[in-house]
C-alpha cells in the first residue's frame, strides 16, 4: 500500500455555516405567507411573475361589497366581470421604462398582468353590479339578489 501526501486544491470548499440563510429565510416567509392567506407572487418562467391582489369582503343589508387593492395601477388598466358567483379582477400593472439606467439594489413589487377570481358567498344581482376606483382601491357594490334579502314579517297579536 502507498501513502499519499494530502495537499490542498482549489476545490476544497470554506465551510460557512449561513451562508444559506437567506435561502432559509426566505422559504419560512413563504411558509408563513402561505399559511396566514397572503398571496404571494409565483414565478412563472423567464423572470416573469403572476400576482394576486388583496381585498376584503363585507356584507350590507342589501349588499355585498369587496374593496380590492391595486396600488400603482391605472383605472383603464382594471377590468371586472361576473360569471354565476365568481366575480374576476384582471388587469395590469406596467414596469417604469423610464428607469433603464438605473442599478437596483433590491426590487420586491411584482409587475405584469394579474387575475383574481372570488367566489361570492350568496346570490347577487348581476346586471346591478357597480364599481368604482379610487387611491388604488376597487370598489365593487354587488346588490343581493332578493331572495337573499332578509323580510321582515309583523306578528299580530290578538
Amino acid at each position: 500500500m502507498a501513502l499519499e501526501r494530502w495537499r490542498p486544491s482549489a476545490t476544497v470548499e470554506h465551510w460557512e455555516p449561513f451562508r444559506h440563510r437567506s435561502d432559509i429565510q426566505g422559504e419560512m416567509n413563504r411558509l408563513f405567507d402561505s399559511f396566514f392567506g397572503r398571496p404571494t407572487a409565483v414565478a412563472t418562467g423567464a423572470g416573469a411573475h403572476a400576482w394576486a391582489p388583496v381585498f376584503d369582503m363585507y356584507e350590507t343589508k342589501d349588499e355585498l361589497v369587496l374593496n380590492v387593492e391595486l396600488p400603482g395601477i391605472r383605472e383603464k388598466d382594471v377590468s371586472v366581470s361576473i360569471t354565476g358567483d365568481i366575480l374576476t379582477v384582471k388587469g395590469e400593472r406596467a414596469f417604469n421604462q423610464e428607469q433603464k439606467d438605473e442599478n437596483y439594489f433590491h426590487l420586491e413589487r411584482v409587475y405584469g398582468k394579474f387575475e383574481r377570481s372570488i367566489q361570492l358567498p350568496l346570490p347577487v344581482q348581476a346586471d346591478r353590479v357597480k364599481a368604482t376606483y379610487r387611491d388604488g382601491v376597487l370598489e365593487v357594490r354587488l346588490p343581493k339578489a332578493d331572495e337573499v334579502k332578509p323580510k321582515e314579517i309583523k306578528i299580530d297579536i290578538l
